[in-house]
């Protein structure tokens, strides 16, 4: 079975990655824009019929999208998050029209919650920002493209390996730079908001679960932790888990701003659990334990400076 990555040099995609490379009789075709990629292509920038005639060469037989932009202007997320699913998905129409395609979207598609509320996939749609908005764009090109397609939105994703760019993995750097100063502050935003945490490790088993189920599957699954946690409880067990003594601050807003106006958010996972015999396997303090295990390894291998 040739399956091909696109965003396999990401968080997600490194761990997506990884998960494929294990299943019996896979080959994992890597594609980005490096000239090292089995297929050299930009979703952001390219011509459908360019991507075509790559896809037409290496002949898929699945097609993974973990490509995504969580930063940067609306310009910079329209192009990759809007524009790239709908670019991947026209030149899948022409060279491999029946290739699987499973597309990473996020739970920001849906916008704020109603505390107390899991949403389903049926569930109203209003993201809070440029972010969700073009995640939801994406999902839409894929969900209309008449492929053989699924879209797993995905919750907040935690585990090894968390880029900084995130909560989690923001908290993780600072506490390795603090160490076990008595005397550090940890200056953080607002750790008021409740979200749906899910370890990176759980989300690439539910790929290779929809890369390799058989038959059609719903168009769109929730891919979470299935529970609201409060972000302030994360930090915390984080903290002590890195055995730190300083003082935890916070200083108002400065969360993510694709997440600021979100105060509440919890999917619910059941039709991933039914279509795809899926359910999340680690728990989020083991989770979390993992992610400083692997900054404390980095942070100590770059001789204490702090995790990126």
């Amino acid at each position: 079975m040739h399956i091909l990555v696109l965003g396999a040099t990401g968080y997600l995609g490194g761990h997506v990655v990884e998960r494929l490379r294990a299943l019996p009789g896979a080959r994992v075709l890597l594609g980005g824009r490096s000239p090292a990629a089995d297929v050299t292509a930009d979703l952001a920038s390219g011509r459908p019929r360019e991507l075509a005639t790559a896809l037409a060469r290496v002949a898929p037989d699945a097609v993974v999208n973990c490509a995504g932009a969580t930063g940067g202007d609306a310009v910079t997320l329209a192009e990759v998050n809007a524009r790239g699913p709908a670019v991947l998905c026209a030149a899948l129409r022409e060279a491999a029209p029946r290739a699987r395609l499973v597309h990473l979207g996020s739970a920001a598609e849906y916008g704020p919650g109603t505390p107390g509320r899991p949403v389903t996939e049926s569930g109203a749609t209003g993201p809070a920002g440029p972010y969700g908005a073009t995640k939801l764009a994406g999902t839409v090109a894929v969900t209309a493209s008449g492929l053989d397609a699924v879209v797993l939105r995905v919750g907040n994703p935690v585990g090894p390996g968390a880029p900084s760019t995130g909560l989690p993995g923001r908290v993780a750097a600072l506490l390795a730079k603090a160490g076990r100063d008595p005397g550090a502050t940890l200056r953080l935003g607002d750790l008021s908001a409740y979200r749906d945490f899910v370890d990176v490790r759980d989300v690439a088993e539910a790929v290779a679960l929809a890369v390799t189920a058989p038959g059609p599957l719903p168009p769109v699954l929730n891919v979470g932790g299935g529970g609201a946690v409060p972000v302030r409880e994360v930090v915390r067990t984080l903290a002590d888990a890195a055995g730190f003594r300083g003082r935890i601050v916070e200083e108002g807003a400065g969360g993510s701003t694709r997440s600021a106006d979100v105060s509440w958010q919890c999917s619910d996972i059941t039709a991933a659990r039914d279509a795809l015999g899926w359910r999340p396997s680690h728990s989020l303090e083991s989770s979390l334990e993992a992610l400083w295990a692997a900054s404390g390894t980095r942070s100590r291998s770059a001789g204490g400076a702090a995790a990126q």
